[in-house]
């Protein structure tokens, strides 16, 4: 099994923790970790882009000028993609960007990255991280302590006062261990997780 420290808030280690064999020593799956996070981001595009095609530009209904004789290029319509307030040609229209991805493949990728987080010692466990009212200032030491710029910190529950503590600061996210997704992960250098949403997560991926 795989063990890491369980830190206080103020970066000093006070215990062991052994994780879950099958959560976070599993096989790190490369391409279930990339399958995931393109469907992850195509499913966050709206897909509402719309414009209009020749065919739809009102007016042009008219040949602007004969065929020949005028010494000009010929024309059909002044609505033609070639012309000021034409059509678009291709337009964009409204579409569906969403990807399926398997339900079993979305666990794999999961546990490929909380593996990989493990091995690279990018995951720190804390004993609990409660605030008596939300400080910025209380973030900041600890991230200091833990040498972390760029970080996804991982509650339990959603917790109001950590995250205003913490929403201001550019490189941290904050999010419950009910929402964690492969693209966050991934995304940031270091995850700072507690020691309850870790026992969250092995209770949900075991």
């Amino acid at each position: 099994m795989p063990t890491v420290g369980v830190f206080n808030k103020e970066g000093n280690k006070v215990a062991d923790m052994e994780l879950n064999e099958s959560v976070f020593a599993a096989e790190v799956n490369q391409y279930a970790l990339h399958q995931v996070v393109v469907a992850l981001l195509a499913n966050k595009r709206q897909g509402t882009q719309s414009t209009k095609t020749r065919s739809e530009v009102r007016g042009g209904g008219i040949k602007p000028w004969r065929q020949k004789g005028t010494g000009r290029a010929r024309q059909g319509s002044i609505r033609a993609p070639q012309w000021i307030k034409g059509g678009i040609v291709f337009a964009p229209k409204p579409r569906d960007y969403r990807v399926s991805v398997p339900k079993s493949m979305r666990k794999v990728a999961m546990k490929s990255a909380l593996t990989s987080k493990v091995q690279e010692n990018q995951m720190i466990v804390l004993e609990s991280l409660n605030f008596e009212a939300p400080k910025t200032k209380n973030i900041v030491e600890m991230l200091k302590a833990f040498e972390a710029n760029k970080a996804l910190i991982i509650t339990a529950e959603s917790n109001e006062v950590v995250y205003k503590s913490a929403r201001n600061i550019q490189g941290i996210n904050i999010i419950p261990a009910n929402n964690i997704n492969v693209y966050d992960l991934l995304k940031y250098e270091k995850v700072i997780i507690t020691k309850d949403a870790v026992s969250k997560i092995e209770e949900v991926y075991a």
